[in-house]
């Protein structure tokens, strides 16, 4: 039998970095699309969903995208209209891929919600000849809510495909020497820069509600298992872990890192810099909530000093990282 197949592109491997997401722009329709994808998943709001999406519908996209909107609009990198977290991201697939250097490799990014989509890039590399795939969530501790959502979304685009190719989730990476060492490295590095001395390190991670920690959620135990590891080898300056970005009613894993920038002045703490571990590029979390709102309240609070150490971002400890992760499963 003879069938004239149209040729095919094979034999290559396929690395996806895949982080939260982000709206295409600052206005209040693209805001508003990215939070309904975003607060839809019912891995991030596990409520009734039919209750759930009376709210979201009724109230939340209604009144909160001119807020979220004004957050962005403070971080927004307006000289290439993009987000700061899709920056450094397509940065560091691009870095990866010159690391990496293999021609059999093509290496990419995605984001969980908003664009460039994971099904889309999934697509893109299976046209591009990619038999083999190895996805980076870029989320160091594993939690429902973020890891374990991508992997449902990666599982969706393949449940579609005819041919799908094989697999590897690289699930967490929370302490990994070159992560804990990347860190410590950008703790030094802003404390050589700085012309005052801390008083402590708040190591803020996002949150998530003390529920799911209670229901099983291992979330909690790679944040402090983070801190722990960092404390160990950094011990000029004590390191505090604390919770932000709480979203409703409902307790979330504390302490708050809002309310602790709030107490410490008043105890005596009045010089303090905050690191985000849980943060693998710098976004309206570590921008805006916490060096634009988080530096207000601590001042206000009788604060005397206050920085940011940026995310890992895309210098080269974060690029040696992602490259000892995902080498181990590429076939030469």
């Amino acid at each position: 039998m003879n069938l004239n197949h149209p040729p095919v592109k094979y034999g290559k491997t396929g690395v996806l970095l895949v982080n939260l997401g982000t709206p295409d722009s600052t206005s209040w329709i693209d805001i508003r699309k990215y939070l309904k994808e975003f607060l839809s998943d019912r891995r991030v709001i596990e409520v009734n969903p039919i209750i759930w999406q009376l709210i979201l519908n009724l109230f939340i996209l209604t009144f909160r995208p001119s807020k979220t909107a004004k957050a962005y609009k403070e971080i927004w990198m307006k000289e290439i209209n993009m987000s700061p977290l899709r920056y450094y991201t397509e940065m560091q697939s691009k870095k990866l891929k010159s690391k990496i250097s293999n021609e059999k490799t093509s290496v990419d990014y995605a984001m969980r919600y908003g664009n460039p989509s994971i099904k889309s890039k999934i697509k893109k590399l299976q046209e591009e000849g990619c038999e083999n795939l190895i996805v980076l969530p870029l989320y160091p501790q594993y939690a429902a809510a973020t890891t374990a959502t991508v992997c449902d979304e990666v599982y969706r685009s393949l449940m579609r495909m005819r041919w799908q190719p094989s697999l590897q989730i690289i699930p967490h990476y929370e302490s990994e020497p070159l992560y804990i060492d990347a860190l410590i490295n950008s703790i030094n590095n802003k404390i050589s820069e700085i012309k005052w001395k801390p008083d402590l390190i708040v190591a803020s991670y996002h949150g998530i509600p003390k529920k799911y920690f209670e229901k099983g959620d291992p979330y909690q135990c790679y944040c402090q298992k983070t801190s722990r590891l960092i404390s160990e080898k950094f011990t000029k300056i004590p390191i505090k872990t604390t919770f932000q970005s709480r979203f409703g009613p409902q307790e979330w894993l504390k302490p708050y890192t809002d309310k602790t920038f709030e107490k410490l002045p008043i105890e005596g703490v009045k010089n303090i810099l905050v690191i985000c571990p849980g943060f693998s590029s710098d976004c309206v979390e570590t921008l805006e909530e916490i060096l634009i709102q988080g530096k207000e309240s601590f001042m206000k609070a009788g604060g005397e000093n206050f920085d940011l150490i940026p995310c890992l971002n895309d210098n080269d400890d974060h690029i040696n990282l992602f490259n000892s992760l995902v080498s181990k499963y590429i076939k030469s």
